[in-house]
C-alpha cells in the first residue's frame, strides 16, 4: 500500500467546495480545507505508485477550482 499527502491551492473561496468533492473519491481517506500557502491537504492510499499518480492526475487534478497540486509519498525510514 503506497499512501500520499496532497497539499493543494485553490482559486480563492473554492477550499471548502474542493475539499468536499475530493472527500468522496474512492482512495481518499481524509480531505480537509486549512489555512497557509496551501487551502486543501488530502490523505490518500492505492495499491502501487502507479495507481497513485492516475489517483492524482485523473481524479483529484480533474477537480474543478485546482490550481496547483504537490503530491507527498509517505516513506517508513
Amino acid at each position: 500500500m503506497v499512501q500520499a499527502y496532497i497539499l493543494i491551492q485553490t482559486e480563492v473561496g473554492k477550499a471548502a467546495e474542493v475539499a468536499e468533492h475530493i472527500s468522496h473519491i474512492a482512495g481518499v481517506t481524509l480531505a480537509e480545507d486549512v489555512t497557509g500557502p496551501y487551502d486543501v491537504i488530502v490523505r490518500a492510499e492505492a495499491s502501487n505508485v502507479d495507481e497513485l499518480g492516475r489517483l492524482v492526475v485523473a481524479q483529484v487534478q480533474g477537480v474543478s477550482g485546482i490550481t496547483r497540486t504537490l503530491t507527498c509519498p509517505v516513506v517508513h525510514i
